[in-house]
């Protein structure tokens, strides 16, 4: 008997943790998955942002949502939102790493710890989080991990060093943890965005030089929306991505065309 297309895109009786989740693309795809059916868990760092982001959840999709202050570079951080998430649901099936970071500026003009930090957000705070829900969606045969990667993934933009080189390596993560969970049920991949209109592109989109040069790039002639990653976060965290797994999905107007 063949299943219903649209009955593998409902989450109904899953959890999702979004590491990053109380904001900007983050925000966008627990809203989502949150529309979906998901219970929803968010952890960040501002935990006033959390509590609203956390509200707007519950009181739009009527599913149930909580929060956790964290800091993708404390160990202890993450590991506290990982437990307290399977601590409240019982389960952890998705998994998204949203937390990141970019840190421009000419080579000669950045510090070794300007480098660091950026790898330290964007690469290991994401490895952790994987390590952490590795368990428990391996005891339960199911599971979703979806890593943020960029455009940058696999290309390059002149002074952005740091972003750059921790995409990359986002990139060859998940496919390394695509490998090592394929025979777990966990399906790893990773989303590619380009240029969308969030708080972090901010410097690039007050600054009309800079905003002109990225949309004659875009094929499509203009910035993303964060609610336009919603669709592409729903397939991966769905049932429906059961065959798709060390995959990087762009979602870049057409800017990288390979």
């Amino acid at each position: 008997m063949e299943h219903s297309i649209l009955d593998q895109f409902k989450l109904n009786g899953k959890t999702a943790l979004i590491v990053g989740g109380n904001r900007g693309l983050g925000l966008a795809m627990a809203k989502a998955l949150a529309e979906a059916g998901a219970s929803i868990s968010i952890a960040a760092r501002d935990e006033k942002t959390n509590k609203e982001s956390q509200e707007i959840i519950k009181s739009n999709y009527g599913v149930d949502c909580i929060s956790f202050q964290c800091d993708v570079c404390s160990e202890e951080d993450i590991k506290n939102a990982v437990a307290g998430t399977h601590s409240h649901f019982g389960r952890i099936d998705i998994l998204i790493n949203s937390a990141g970071i970019n840190i421009r500026g000419k080579i000669e003009d950045l510090s070794v710890d300007d480098f660091n930090k950026v790898q330290q957000v964007n690469v290991t705070g994401t490895w952790i989080a994987s390590r952490e829900v590795a368990p428990i969606m391996r005891k339960n045969g199911y599971g979703r991990i979806i890593n943020i990667g960029s455009m940058l993934s696999v290309t390059a933009i002149a002074e952005r060093t740091p972003y750059a080189s921790s995409k990359g390596a986002v990139l060859n993560l998940t496919r390394a943890l695509a490998m090592e969970f394929a025979k777990d049920g966990i399906n790893v991949n990773a989303m590619l965005p380009g240029p969308f209109a969030t708080d972090l592109n901010l410097p690039l989109l007050n600054d009309p030089e800079k905003y002109q040069a990225f949309i004659s790039k875009i094929p499509l002639g203009r910035w993303a929306e964060p609610h336009e990653i919603g669709g592409l976060a729903l397939y991966l965290s769905s049932p429906a991505s059961g065959f798709v797994t060390g995959a990087g999905f762009s979602i870049d107007g057409g800017w990288v065309t390979v």
